[in-house]
């Protein structure tokens, strides 16, 4: 018998703002179960959306364009996008290596610590 597979993406509601945990390691064969993570999101339509990276133990171009997409979305819809870390080495060196990581508001959950900048 088969383990049920593990859920890396997580979304909940806290007040005005939607929450997508991810965790594990997140590759192209995750993109249906985040793309309808960020749908559950978008039809929230929640002023903020958090996206809680810190678990993320490894994440490849998959993660980077979702990521860059939601961005996209949420700017033209006027909402907050903040990414929740800290990052794990793994993911900082995606954000950073890629040039994207100053375009995301990333916040270290744990003490509070501003990394980026939304533009």
């Amino acid at each position: 018998m088969h383990a049920a597979p593990e859920i890396k993406v997580h979304v909940t509601r806290h007040e005005q703002t939607c929450v997508l945990t991810v965790r594990g390691e997140v590759d192209h064969d995750d993109a249906e179960d985040l793309e309808a993570a960020w749908e559950a999101a978008d039809r929230a339509a929640l002023p903020v959306t958090a996206v809680d990276l810190s678990q993320v133990s490894f994440a490849d171009s998959m993660l980077l364009n979702a990521l860059l997409g939601a961005r996209r979305r949420h700017l033209a819809d006027g909402r907050d996008l903040v990414v929740l870390g800290p990052l794990q080495p793994a993911v900082r060196r995606l954000l950073t290596i890629s040039g994207t990581i100053d375009h995301f508001h990333v916040v270290d959950a744990g003490h509070g610590h501003v990394e980026g900048t939304t533009p």
